[in-house]
């Protein structure tokens, strides 16, 4: 029995859910980087970064290389950048939203003085 689409979407956004995953998906943007440079990047220990790595590495999203005793990962392809762009400009929109709104309330407020 397969998984319905929908069931197999939710659980990709789920592997997705975790700030640090979402982090080295930003830093891979502009091209492949070795554990050294993403744990510079990213505020966290070595072993929860490696944790996080092997997450998406199991889910297929980056892949890694040895090159001598540096591991390089990188996006497995390009969608993942344009899912990333697409995802920072739905969240913008959705802020500057909210902004609207906040400053529609502080004028009702203000009137009701």
């Amino acid at each position: 029995m397969s998984v319905p689409l929908y069931q197999a979407k939710a659980e990709f956004f789920r592997m997705l859910g975790h700030p640090v995953r979402i982090r080295v998906l930003e830093l891979l943007q502009d091209g492949p980087l070795p554990v050294r440079d993403l744990l510079a990047a990213i505020e966290v220990e070595p072993s929860g970064l490696s944790q996080q790595l092997a997450v998406l590495r199991r889910s297929g999203i980056v892949t890694s290389t040895r090159e001598g005793s540096t591991v390089v990962y990188e996006l497995a392809g390009g969608d993942v950048a344009d899912l990333m762009r697409a995802a920072r400009r739905i969240l913008t929109e959705m802020l500057a939203g909210q902004g609207e709104l906040l400053e529609e309330l502080r004028e009702a407020e203000v009137a009701a003085r």
